[in-house]
């Protein structure tokens, strides 16, 4: 065989094909969900993976305010962010954060697991959180995704 003959085929903008699924959060770990969810959601799992092109799918979160922490993480774990301003750090729980914005801690941890690039916006618009069990992508015909 020629190994010559055979080019690898580079995918772009025009050739990617995303596909639609749908994740139920509920008593899901936050860490292995939200680590399932970024190689979905970046395109990884795809044969045709291109890392300078967005080739991830849509991925819709069911149930993002009933994820889970193991261990004291809940209490323990705090998300810091500063304001720029001297005395501008704060700090809060996702036992916090989850009351007010439940979506917010399973957004951060699949943020975090990307890469920091200019595709890391692109690959989070992939990511769509509903809290109940309904959302209105019906009509794209989204798979279940097991995790």
């Amino acid at each position: 065989m020629d190994s010559l003959s055979y080019k690898t085929i580079s995918a772009n903008k025009g050739t990617v094909v995303k596909n639609w699924y749908v994740i139920d959060a509920e008593n899901q770990v936050v860490g292995r969900l939200a680590s399932k969810i970024a190689m979905v959601v970046r395109g990884k799992h795809k044969a045709s993976f291109t890392p300078h092109v967005d080739c991830g799918d849509k991925v819709i979160v069911l149930n993002a305010d009933k994820i889970r922490f193991t261990g004291n993480k809940m209490d323990a774990k705090e998300y810091i962010s500063h304001s720029g301003y001297p005395g501008g750090q704060k700090s809060v729980t996702p036992r916090i954060l989850l009351e007010k914005k439940p979506h917010e801690v399973l957004r951060k941890a699949v943020r975090g697991m990307l890469p920091n690039n200019k595709l890391r916006d692109v690959a989070l618009k992939n990511l769509l959180m509903y809290s109940g069990t309904e959302h209105p992508h019906a009509a794209q015909k989204p798979q279940t995704l097991e995790i």
